[in-house]
């Protein structure tokens, strides 16, 4: 065989290379003649690691194997080493059918690449071109117009009825109770809110009662009646 020079990095792997020297011998991938095969490719690799230290370990690990490979192809009628064989041969003609399958695949590939180019920067004219009817434009900015005008702040005489809302005091209603209650105007607790009462009266009326009851002045009993403790009330208040 012929001396070959060549790099690993050609090779996409150990079975890549083998078959190359398959290939290059002219040899049958169904009749290697395998220790020919080893014999160069061994060679191969021992001429390499001897310039290089960075060869590939997938590489070195195929050697190793081949070169146990051989030793039992030494051997007569060794079956291990036709089991070996088998495998070897079993693997490049794997190989090959993948080869020869992705070569056509990017012939094909090839065959439908479609080259699209750059897009060209277009200069755009953003001058407003268009013409509207008057009335367009005059609906258009009244619009803006009423938009604006929702977006300003409210003015102070929309609060003038809830800054000037009436506030009755707890202390005032206090005394509407007893006085209700003395006069005998007031019997029942549903006598002292009136429908027509403001919210600010009906709160100060409730906490009234509550406060006259927590300080023992007034009683209610379960039908809700309201009556002056006594005692409690010294004169009769007006």
């Amino acid at each position: 065989m012929e001396s070959l020079t060549f790099k690993l990095e050609e090779f996409e792997g150990p079975l890549d290379l083998l078959l190359y020297l398959v290939g290059k011998n002219k040899m049958d991938l169904h009749e290697i003649a395998i220790l020919d095969l080893i014999d160069q490719y061994t060679a191969v690799i021992n001429t390499l690691t001897d310039h290089r230290l960075d060869v590939a370990s997938e590489f070195i690990e195929m050697a190793a194997r081949l070169v146990q490979m051989k030793s039992y192809l030494l051997l007569p009628r060794s079956e291990e080493a036709e089991r070996l064989k088998q495998e070897l041969t079993g693997q490049l003609i794997e190989y090959s059918a993948c080869k020869k399958i992705a070569a056509r695949m990017g012939a094909m590939a090839a065959a439908t690449f479609t080259a699209v180019r750059q897009p060209m920067e277009v200069e755009l004219d953003n001058t407003y071109q268009l013409r509207h009817d008057a009335s367009l434009l005059q609906q258009a900015w009244f619009g803006l117009m009423g938009r604006s005008r929702r977006k300003t702040a409210p003015s102070a005489e929309r609060f003038e009825p809830l800054v000037t809302a009436p506030f009755v005091s707890v202390a005032s209603r206090v005394v509407h109770v007893l006085r209700g209650l003395v006069t005998g105007r007031v019997r029942q607790l549903r006598n002292l809110f009136s429908p027509s009462g403001s919210r600010s009266e009906t709160v100060a009326t409730f906490l009234a009662v509550l406060e006259l009851v927590r300080a023992g002045r007034i009683t209610i009993d379960d039908n809700e009646t309201l009556a002056v403790r006594r005692g409690k009330t010294t004169h009769r208040e007006e």
